[in-house]
């Protein structure tokens, strides 16, 4: 399956990657004709860079600002980068799951004149890699507790949700449950899709030569694309609810051993585009 890398996507990894300060303020600005330059490289024309950013600033991800020479540009918001933030833990610093971590449930009641909220609230908890226990009710491993709540207070769905943290005690063995509350043949197929795509770029780059930096922009831009989407339909399950052939392990490597390789002739790149106005 050819991966698909939309220009909204791209935008928001580029920003992650690239778009973020220590401080309040969102970092620093990105010219406009600089992101259309950066994201040049990556197969997206200019009219599709600004009609993105259209949307990213409608929803309230990005707000325009001056870089410093002036130029018209982009920050993140508040909210942009408390859901990156988040998003870290999971792309990069999700730690093995174990079983006796237990689970965090959502439970959900929403009026019926509402019902726009009910579906909102279904796609965000299947997004953040929830399983559909029963009618109303979602579960994920306990990791997910914070980043659940931040996420249903972000959007004001708080009010609708009742979280509970727990263990499984039956009736069924757990790794059977696991297998109804997921698709995990579709989720395995994510990650052979991954491997399919990036375990060549990563070959290509283990030799001693440095590189091109403009590529290492490049593969890195897209690898990162790629992957911040596999550990959200992928919730980190322990291994042991995990089929024995689970490519997951070797996903996560093969992403950690290129954004290890590429970020910093990624990011030196970056620097010399913005530098250059």
């Amino acid at each position: 399956m050819a991966e698909q890398h939309t220009p909204r996507s791209l935008i928001v990894t580029f920003y992650g990657a690239h778009g973020r300060g220590s401080g309040p303020g969102g970092g620093r600005p990105v010219p406009i004709a600089a992101l259309i330059r950066l994201l040049g490289a990556v197969d997206v024309d200019p009219p599709s860079v600004r009609s993105a950013v259209s949307r990213l600033k409608r929803r309230g991800l990005l707000r325009p600002a001056r870089a410093e020479s002036g130029a018209a540009g982009y920050v993140l918001s508040d909210d942009a980068r408390q859901l990156l933030d988040d998003g870290d833990r999971r792309i990069y610093d999700r730690p093995p799951a174990r079983l006796d971590d237990g689970w965090v449930l959502a439970v959900f009641s929403v009026p019926e004149q509402e019902r726009h909220k009910r579906h909102l609230l279904r796609s965000r908890l299947a997004r953040l890699g929830f399983g559909t226990a029963a009618p109303g009710v979602w579960i994920a491993p306990a990791h997910l507790l914070e980043e659940a709540r931040h996420t249903l207070e972000r959007l004001e769905l708080a009010s609708y949700v009742d979280l509970f943290t727990g263990a499984h005690t039956g009736f069924e063995p757990t790794a059977r449950s696991v297998a109804r509350w997921w698709d995990l043949a579709a989720t395995a197929e994510l990650h052979r899709d991954f491997l399919r795509t990036h375990e060549p770029v990563l070959r290509r780059w283990s030799g001693p030569a440095a590189g091109d930096p403009a590529e290492a922009y490049r593969d890195h831009l897209l690898a990162l694309d790629s992957w911040r989407r596999v550990p959200y339909a992928d919730p980190g399950l322990p291994a042991a609810l995990l089929p024995a052939d689970w490519p997951g392990g070797r996903s996560a490597e093969v992403f950690a051993a290129l954004h290890t390789r590429l970020r910093e002739a990624a990011a030196g790149h970056v620097r010399e585009v913005l530098a250059a106005g």
